[in-house]
């Protein structure tokens, strides 16, 4: 071959080269939504507010807005120890493997095989003729192999992008992991704090009814009152123990969570009772973006986006099967009879050459290959459409939840204070002996009710807030996803104190 034909060919091959058979990737379109429908019902109080460029609330350990010191010190032992935080961080350093496993098809393979042998041949084998007769011979050879497949469809480099992507997605996942866990302490911390204040009314109204008790037995040896006033109220006081020691056992669970997910063992781990207060300052005004920003917000849309990038590459993987596969060898070396000529000049060896290889018939197998990666891709399209469609439910279902929870709260004050009121009323009444005891019960039991649904609108508004900036996607953003270029390492993030 002539200088001038062997830059033909290798220029022809360059080109080759930077074929790509398959579809190009775009982002399909999602459903519309150019606001949420709850944010016009928005007021001061609600826990949320519409989003300000200049706002910074959502960033990094979101948990500190509630001002919580305990919340702060349970949420920082999660990185270093939740083990299904563990679990996605090794599931991304293996996925980052994967690229440099597949990227090293881009390059030549090597080896090298040096091998020393010695045959001795029999005298008396039948030779013809018999003057080729020998007592054997001793080989040694250093060989160097080199192969090389050619990229002509881009089936090499497709799958190197997938594998960027797929590393790319198990990061986003590992941001999704990271978050759940995080909103779950906040929401398990919220529950126990709830159990503790339910569990300190309870003990209180036990001790306000024993008192009652007392003075029905006072009044009874007075014969001011009925037997039926004592059983009355030794009822309605057993019944609220009861109702105390039952609270524990979802006390005690909650805690028992709580460990699980700080990667301890629960006879390891307490939480000294720390009771919410019904009375304490408004929940943190959460800001809320625009539906179309919540595509750059959200960790595990931007997972289910990154593997419709991965689906979309596996078509052009399964089309360049249609085309022929180019591979390059070479083999060079020295092979010697004894270790005094093996590195000379003449016992060189060496040989190159070219494979072109084509399958004319498989019965339909590429297409099927094909086919399952278009329906792989179209289902990705569809999954991710469909969440992007539940990230807008959940935001939706937070607004309005806390919306209509602060009305609620503020009825229900009401509500307490009427029948904390109508209690008071009733005990003066009995005393005075205008009313039976059964009219103090009464009231007895819808001020406790009342009581304690204070406390749980206040738990199910903090759950409420949690789940928002979950939703949210708790200040995370794309732009902390590795670059598709080395899908750099994404480290476990230890908390800032």
């Amino acid at each position: 071959m002539t200088r001038h034909g062997f830059l033909s060919v290798s220029v022809s091959l360059l080109m080759l080269t930077g074929c790509m058979v398959g579809p190009n990737y775009k982002q399909p379109d999602v459903p519309p939504a150019p606001t949420f429908k709850e944010s016009s019902e928005g007021q001061d109080g609600d826990g949320w507010k519409v989003a300000e460029p200049s706002d910074t609330a959502l960033r990094g350990n979101w948990w500190e807005l509630y001002g919580d010191t305990k919340l702060n010190e349970l949420e920082e032992q999660v990185d270093p120890s939740n083990q299904t935080l563990k679990e996605a961080e090794a599931n991304f350093r293996q996925a980052r493997a994967a690229i440099r496993f597949n990227r090293a098809a881009q390059a030549p393979t090597v080896a090298v095989a040096p091998s020393a042998s010695a045959v001795r041949s029999s005298a008396n084998q039948p030779y013809f003729p018999s003057s080729l007769v020998n007592n054997g011979s001793g080989d040694l050879t250093l060989p160097v192999d080199l192969s090389y497949e050619v990229d002509l469809w881009g089936r090499i480099r497709r799958t190197v992008r997938a594998s960027r992507e797929q590393a790319q997605a198990s990061a986003a996942d590992l941001e999704t992991v990271r978050l759940s866990v995080h909103a779950e302490v906040a929401i398990d911390y919220f529950e126990v704090r709830s159990a503790d204040a339910q569990k300190q009314l309870l003990d209180d109204t036990v001790k306000a009814y024993s008192d009652a008790l007392q003075l029905t037995k006072y009044r009874f040896e007075g014969g001011v009152s009925p037997k039926t006033d004592v059983a009355q109220a030794q009822t309605q006081l057993e019944q609220t123990r009861v109702q105390a020691s039952d609270i524990m056992v979802q006390r005690q669970q909650y805690e028992h969570a709580l460990a699980s997910l700080l990667g301890k063992s629960p006879a390891r781990f307490h939480l000294a009772p720390i009771p919410i207060n019904v009375q304490a300052p408004r929940l943190p005004n959460i800001p809320v973006t625009l539906p179309s920003e919540l595509l750059e917000r959200r960790p595990d849309i931007a997972e289910a986006e990154r593997r419709m990038a991965a689906a979309n590459e596996q078509i052009g993987i399964a089309e360049s099967a249609y085309y022929p596969t180019l591979n390059l060898a070479t083999a060079f070396g020295v092979e010697g009879t004894s270790a005094s000529n093996w590195l000379e000049w003449p016992s060189r060896f060496w040989a190159i050459g070219a494979s072109l290889s084509q399958t004319i018939f498989d019965r339909g197998r590429r297409r099927a290959t094909t086919d399952s990666a278009r329906a792989g891709y179209d289902g990705s399209v569809a999954n991710y459409r469909q969440m992007v469609l539940d990230a807008y439910q959940q935001v939706e279902d937070n607004l309005v939840a806390l919306h209509i929870l602060n009305t609620e709260s503020t009825q229900q004050r009401s509500a307490t204070a009427s029948a904390e009121e109508s209690l008071q009323l009733s005990q003066n009444r009995y005393a005075g002996g205008v009313d039976t005891y059964l009219q103090v019960v009464i009231w007895q039991t819808t001020a406790l009710t009342n009581e304690r649904n204070d406390i749980d609108i206040m738990r199910r508004r903090l759950e409420a807030n949690v789940l928002l900036i979950k939703a949210l996607g708790g200040g995370w953003d794309t732009s902390q996803l590795p670059s598709a270029g080395s899908a750099r390492p994404v480290p476990i993030r230890r908390s800032s104190p």
